[in-house]
């Protein structure tokens, strides 16, 4: 679950319904105590003793929250041929036209009521304008830079410590460490390994091996560029990223305010990994921000 994929808008969301659920607890209606009366042993009623009311309003208003949130975190699933989202979205709209209608019908609305008439039109503004606002569509949590990873002091998602895959500084230390077709306990003095003074040789067979898978293209789009280094980035709107096989439906959604790994380069389209591990082919690569 990607956390760093919600946005403002979302953040909206969570809260009205965080105040829906609060709002189930409170008086569903009011009532004027007789002058003389003892009213405090009567029990005005709430939302949970209405099943009818509860299901309808406040429940379906928090399940719509939740499976909107989701849809967020989790993209591309989908309850009956539609997206979590859309169906999320279709159940706070429910929620508010249900408690309009029910807060018109009763005598002596209480707070409960009120409150939950109130926050069924935040939840339904921030699930539908929500996407539409830039203000709204603006990432909950800023990303944090690729050296910070997912902690204080800790290394980027892929990355051993001082060094990553993906960083050309860990790789060219390992070139630089060791010849080519040397092993890593092999170096001056070890046995096998080339003397002072004499050229590190390869096997004829591995050098073969490697030219030809240099020279192969990758399957599912154009060959890879030789002198491409592997690169930390973040996109600065949601983009589909596709599989490597040519598939037009897309595997995953690049959410902003998150880093990823480029992998590989095919003519103007990256291969980028998720944090989950997943790959796949990025097509739009405008104005992303290299880490």
């Amino acid at each position: 679950m990607n956390i760093r994929s919600l946005t403002r808008g979302d953040g909206v969301v969570i809260g009205a319904a965080v105040v829906l659920f609060i709002a189930s607890f409170l008086d569903f209606s009011s009532y004027d105590c007789p002058q003389g009366v003892d009213c405090s042993r009567f029990d005005s009623p709430n939302a949970w003793d209405s099943l009818g009311l509860l299901m309808s309003v406040f429940l379906a208003g928090v399940i719509g929250a939740a499976l909107l949130i989701v849809s967020r975190t989790m993209p591309g699933r989908k309850v009956v041929g539609l997206d979590l989202g859309q169906f999320g979205a279709a159940l706070t709209v429910f929620a508010l036209w249900t408690a309009f209608w029910t807060i018109l019908d009763v005598n002596s609305a209480g707070a409960g009521l009120i409150l939950g008439l109130l926050a069924t039109i935040v939840l339904v503004a921030g699930a539908v304008a929500g996407p539409m606002i830039p203000a709204l569509k603006a990432p909950l949590v800023s990303p944090a830079s690729p050296a910070q990873g997912v902690g204080a002091g800790q290394a980027p998602y892929g990355a051993g410590p001082g060094q990553g895959y993906g960083f050309p500084a860990g790789q060219q230390q390992q070139q630089q460490q060791q010849p080519y077709g040397a092993q890593p306990s092999q170096g001056y003095g070890y046995p096998g390994a080339p003397q002072q003074g004499q050229p590190a040789q390869a096997d004829p067979a591995q050098a073969q091996q490697a030219q030809a898978q240099a020279q192969q293209p990758s399957q599912g789009g154009a060959a890879p560029t030789g002198d491409f280094t592997p690169f930390w980035f973040a996109v600065p709107v949601a983009r589909p990223l596709y599989g490597e096989d040519g598939s037009p439906n897309p595997i995953a959604e690049l959410a902003p305010g998150t880093w990823y790994l480029a992998v590989e380069q095919r003519g103007q389209s990256l291969i980028a990994q998720t944090q989950d591990g997943r790959r796949g082919v990025l097509q739009d690569t405008t104005g992303i921000q290299r880490g």
